[in-house]
């Protein structure tokens, strides 16, 4: 058996944090994996040449919801290992805890299929990812707000 090559990738990103119809909500964004599958996800991506890990978080989390967005503060990083074209990738993506200035979901890029926000109790059960169900619980304790994990197996259909 061959070994695959090994690589390192950063990215960041952030939890867009807004009260909506009284209810604290966070923004996340749906991505289609393949014709039947989705997968609900908080905003990230990689950096430019020359970028710090902020300004890679501000523009990449406005590029993908539509939102103008704040760094309110930093929250802790996620890490991750996946393979891609034979390569084995240790991910770390650097998150920030982040308020909406302006701009609109409808204007996000092709990145997302789909922009919406969630209420953070409802995150749980949405989000894909343990890590980012994580990451949320604990974003939401930052700002003293409830947050529950979803029943183990928990499937959501999105509205």
């Amino acid at each position: 058996m061959a070994r695959l090559r090994v690589a390192l990738a950063t990215s960041a990103g952030g939890i867009v944090v807004s009260t909506r119809n009284e209810r604290p909500c966070l923004v996340v964004g749906m991505r289609r994996r393949s014709r039947d599958a989705v997968t609900w996800t908080l905003p990230k991506g990689t950096p430019d040449p020359g970028e710090s890990t902020e300004e890679t978080a501000v523009r990449e989390v406005g590029e993908e919801t539509g939102l103008a967005v704040r760094i309110v503060g930093p929250l802790p990083s996620i890490e991750y290992d996946f393979v891609q074209d034979g390569t084995r990738i240790h991910k770390t993506v650097h998150y920030f805890l982040m308020e909406p200035v302006g701009g609109d979901l409808a204007d996000h890029d092709a990145e997302f299929e789909r922009v919406r926000w969630v209420p953070f109790e409802e995150a749980a059960a949405l989000l894909s990812f343990a890590t980012e169900r994580e990451l949320v619980a604990t974003a939401a304790a930052l700002v003293a707000l409830p947050s529950r994990p979803a029943p183990e197996g928990a499937a959501v259909v999105p509205s």
